[in-house]
């Protein structure tokens, strides 16, 4: 498979973001965790993954608080992609490839980066 990278975002493309740096490369882009899973089940594990959290409208609302009520969300966040990514890198027994979180949600930010360091 030829590698590429996996950038997670429901509105924004990789060149849009300017506060991070990102890489040049061959960007694949994923809209919600359906697009997400669907792209590593076809495509393989990316070489790296760039994530955003809040996927939908119903996000926003909590987009700068403390704590977030994931079990009241109908449609996935970012943080559900991370954690099924962490997931599906231990049922193949591959690492969790390099990543990247974009996102402006400050609470959201550290809730992906525990699920993808849980294991450090």
């Amino acid at each position: 498979m030829r590698p590429y990278f996996l950038f997670l975002d429901d509105e924004r493309y990789p060149h849009y973001v300017t506060w991070i740096n990102l890489p040049l490369g061959h960007w694949f882009i994923a809209r919600d965790l359906e697009e997400f899973k669907r792209t590593i089940n076809i495509k393989g594990m990316p070489e790296l993954v760039s994530f955003d959290h809040d996927l939908a409208e119903e996000h926003y609302k909590h987009a700068t608080a403390d704590y977030i009520p994931y079990d009241e969300y109908k449609i996935p966040t970012g943080w559900h992609c991370a954690k099924w990514l962490v997931e599906e890198c231990k049922r193949l027994d591959e690492p969790i490839p390099l990543y990247a979180i974009h996102t402006l949600n400050k609470t959201g930010k550290i809730n992906i980066e525990k699920i993808l360091n849980a294991d450090d």
